[in-house]
Protein backbone atom coordinates (compact mmCIF):
# COMPACT_ATOMS: atom_id res chain seq x y z
CA UNK A 1 0.00 0.00 0.00
CA UNK A 2 1.40 3.48 -1.18
CA UNK A 3 1.63 6.20 1.35
CA UNK A 4 -1.26 9.20 0.11
CA UNK A 5 0.15 12.11 -0.02
CA UNK A 6 -1.58 16.09 0.03
CA UNK A 7 -1.05 19.51 0.14
CA UNK A 8 -1.98 20.89 3.00
CA UNK A 9 -3.67 23.92 3.85
CA UNK A 10 -3.95 26.84 6.53
CA UNK A 11 -7.01 24.30 8.04
CA UNK A 12 -3.80 22.12 8.46
CA UNK A 13 -1.75 24.57 10.48
CA UNK A 14 -1.81 23.37 14.09
CA UNK A 15 -2.17 19.83 12.63
CA UNK A 16 1.42 20.43 11.15
CA UNK A 17 2.68 22.81 13.77
CA UNK A 18 1.97 19.66 16.50
CA UNK A 19 3.62 17.12 14.35
CA UNK A 20 6.94 18.94 13.69
CA UNK A 21 6.67 19.95 17.38
CA UNK A 22 7.00 16.85 18.99
CA UNK A 23 9.20 15.01 16.03
CA UNK A 24 11.62 17.73 16.87
CA UNK A 25 11.68 18.58 20.69
CA UNK A 26 14.69 15.93 20.97
CA UNK A 27 16.60 17.06 17.71
CA UNK A 28 20.36 18.02 18.59
CA UNK A 29 19.43 21.45 16.56
CA UNK A 30 16.44 22.12 18.60
CA UNK A 31 18.59 21.41 22.20
CA UNK A 32 20.72 23.77 20.94
CA UNK A 33 18.30 26.37 20.31
CA UNK A 34 16.34 25.88 23.31
CA UNK A 35 19.33 24.54 25.70
CA UNK A 36 16.81 24.90 28.87
CA UNK A 37 13.83 21.89 28.48
CA UNK A 38 10.89 24.25 29.99
CA UNK A 39 12.00 26.78 27.84
CA UNK A 40 11.87 24.40 25.21
CA UNK A 41 8.89 22.95 25.85
CA UNK A 42 6.82 26.31 25.44
CA UNK A 43 8.70 28.36 23.03
CA UNK A 44 9.84 25.36 20.28
CA UNK A 45 5.74 24.65 19.44
CA UNK A 46 5.42 28.69 18.57
CA UNK A 47 8.49 28.51 16.87
CA UNK A 48 7.13 25.55 14.33
CA UNK A 49 3.96 26.92 13.91
CA UNK A 50 5.82 30.51 12.53
CA UNK A 51 7.78 28.37 10.07
CA UNK A 52 4.53 26.81 8.70
CA UNK A 53 3.14 30.23 8.62
CA UNK A 54 6.14 31.04 6.26
CA UNK A 55 5.76 28.33 4.35
CA UNK A 56 2.05 27.81 3.90
CA UNK A 57 2.16 31.56 2.74
CA UNK A 58 5.63 31.54 0.79
CA UNK A 59 5.90 27.47 -0.53
CA UNK A 60 4.37 24.50 -0.20
CA UNK A 61 3.50 21.78 3.21
CA UNK A 62 2.86 18.24 1.93
CA UNK A 63 1.17 16.24 4.51
CA UNK A 64 0.78 12.46 4.70
CA UNK A 65 -3.34 11.73 4.31
CA UNK A 66 -2.92 10.08 7.48
CA UNK A 67 -1.10 13.22 9.81
CA UNK A 68 1.70 11.33 10.46
CA UNK A 69 4.48 13.09 8.82
CA UNK A 70 4.93 16.42 6.66
CA UNK A 71 7.76 18.13 4.53
CA UNK A 72 7.62 22.16 4.30
CA UNK A 73 9.42 23.00 1.18
CA UNK A 74 10.20 26.97 -0.19
CA UNK A 75 11.19 27.11 -4.23
CA UNK A 76 14.08 29.29 -4.18
CA UNK A 77 14.89 31.44 -6.95
CA UNK A 78 18.30 31.63 -9.23
CA UNK A 79 19.58 34.40 -6.63
CA UNK A 80 19.03 33.13 -3.69
CA UNK A 81 18.01 34.94 -0.17
CA UNK A 82 18.23 38.08 0.63
CA UNK A 83 18.91 40.35 3.98
CA UNK A 84 14.85 39.60 4.43
CA UNK A 85 15.65 36.14 5.32
CA UNK A 86 18.11 36.97 8.20
CA UNK A 87 15.45 39.61 8.96
CA UNK A 88 12.81 37.30 9.21
CA UNK A 89 14.54 35.22 12.21
CA UNK A 90 15.27 38.15 13.81
CA UNK A 91 11.43 39.39 13.74
CA UNK A 92 11.19 35.37 15.37
CA UNK A 93 13.21 35.89 18.14
CA UNK A 94 11.33 39.07 19.00
CA UNK A 95 8.36 37.84 18.93
CA UNK A 96 8.48 34.30 20.43
CA UNK A 97 11.80 34.71 22.90
CA UNK A 98 13.59 38.06 22.97
CA UNK A 99 16.54 37.01 24.75
CA UNK A 100 17.38 33.94 22.65
CA UNK A 101 19.79 35.21 19.93
CA UNK A 102 20.44 31.24 18.78
CA UNK A 103 16.49 31.76 17.12
CA UNK A 104 18.17 34.62 15.13
CA UNK A 105 21.79 33.02 14.96
CA UNK A 106 20.70 30.35 13.37
CA UNK A 107 18.76 32.10 10.13
CA UNK A 108 22.50 34.14 10.06
CA UNK A 109 24.57 30.92 9.58
CA UNK A 110 22.11 28.85 7.77
CA UNK A 111 21.86 31.82 5.15
CA UNK A 112 25.51 32.05 5.45
CA UNK A 113 26.01 28.44 3.78
CA UNK A 114 23.08 28.16 1.58
CA UNK A 115 23.92 27.83 -2.08
CA UNK A 116 23.00 30.41 -4.37
CA UNK A 117 22.49 31.38 -7.86
CA UNK A 118 20.48 28.61 -9.40
CA UNK A 119 17.07 28.06 -8.46
CA UNK A 120 16.17 25.08 -6.23
CA UNK A 121 13.95 23.39 -4.41
CA UNK A 122 14.55 23.72 -0.46
CA UNK A 123 13.47 21.17 1.72
CA UNK A 124 13.31 23.66 4.83
CA UNK A 125 12.27 21.09 7.22
CA UNK A 126 10.53 17.34 7.25
CA UNK A 127 8.81 16.09 10.56
CA UNK A 128 7.32 12.16 11.13
CA UNK A 129 5.41 11.50 13.93
CA UNK A 130 7.80 9.68 16.99
CA UNK A 131 5.87 6.45 16.80
CA UNK A 132 6.26 6.57 12.95
CA UNK A 133 9.60 6.99 12.50
CA UNK A 134 10.94 4.09 10.22
CA UNK A 135 7.96 3.52 8.13
CA UNK A 136 9.60 5.03 5.11
CA UNK A 137 6.84 8.02 5.54
CA UNK A 138 10.04 10.88 4.60
CA UNK A 139 11.17 9.09 1.75
CA UNK A 140 7.77 8.77 0.27
CA UNK A 141 7.53 12.32 0.98
CA UNK A 142 10.43 13.76 -0.21
CA UNK A 143 10.75 11.14 -3.43
CA UNK A 144 6.97 12.75 -4.39
CA UNK A 145 8.96 16.10 -4.70
CA UNK A 146 12.45 14.97 -6.12
CA UNK A 147 10.58 13.39 -8.59
CA UNK A 148 8.98 16.25 -9.74
CA UNK A 149 12.61 18.29 -9.89
CA UNK A 150 14.07 15.31 -12.19
CA UNK A 151 11.31 16.00 -14.60
CA UNK A 152 12.17 19.66 -14.36
CA UNK A 153 15.38 19.88 -14.21
CA UNK A 154 15.09 21.45 -10.67
CA UNK A 155 17.98 20.87 -8.14
CA UNK A 156 17.56 20.52 -4.21
CA UNK A 157 18.66 21.17 -1.07
CA UNK A 158 18.68 20.62 2.88
CA UNK A 159 20.72 21.06 6.01
CA UNK A 160 20.76 17.87 7.71
CA UNK A 161 20.25 18.16 11.45
CA UNK A 162 21.51 14.82 12.58
CA UNK A 163 23.79 11.48 11.10
CA UNK A 164 20.54 9.36 10.87
CA UNK A 165 18.75 11.95 8.84
CA UNK A 166 22.00 12.74 6.60
CA UNK A 167 22.25 8.98 5.67
CA UNK A 168 19.05 9.56 4.29
CA UNK A 169 19.63 11.75 2.27
CA UNK A 170 23.06 10.91 0.73
CA UNK A 171 19.94 7.61 0.02
CA UNK A 172 18.27 10.03 -1.94
CA UNK A 173 21.02 11.39 -4.13
CA UNK A 174 21.76 14.08 -1.94
CA UNK A 175 25.61 15.25 -1.07
CA UNK A 176 27.80 17.07 1.15
CA UNK A 177 28.20 21.12 0.37
CA UNK A 178 31.84 21.46 0.83
CA UNK A 179 31.74 21.10 4.84
CA UNK A 180 29.31 20.90 7.80
CA UNK A 181 27.87 23.61 9.36
CA UNK A 182 29.27 24.07 12.99
CA UNK A 183 27.03 25.32 15.39
CA UNK A 184 28.75 27.35 17.88
CA UNK A 185 29.19 24.94 21.18
CA UNK A 186 26.80 23.00 19.54
CA UNK A 187 26.07 19.97 16.94
CA UNK A 188 26.91 19.96 13.62
CA UNK A 189 24.51 20.26 10.87
CA UNK A 190 25.02 18.97 6.90
CA UNK A 191 24.05 21.25 3.90
CA UNK A 192 22.89 19.17 1.57
CA UNK A 193 22.61 19.45 -2.81
CA UNK A 194 21.01 17.27 -4.93
CA UNK A 195 21.08 17.90 -9.06
CA UNK A 196 18.40 16.60 -10.70
CA UNK A 197 18.50 12.95 -12.46
CA UNK A 198 17.55 12.46 -16.10
CA UNK A 199 14.44 10.61 -16.84
CA UNK A 200 14.50 7.59 -17.12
Amino acid sequence: MGVVIRTADRGDRELVAGLLDSAFQDDPVSGWIFPEEENRRTTHPRLMAAFVDIVLAEGRVDVTDDGAACALWLPVPSYGGDEADEEGFAQLREALDPGNERIEQIGTLTAEVHPAGRAHEYLWMIGVAPGRQGEGLGTALIGSVLERCDREGVPAYLEASSERSRGLYERLGFELVERPLELPGGPQMWPMWREPRASR
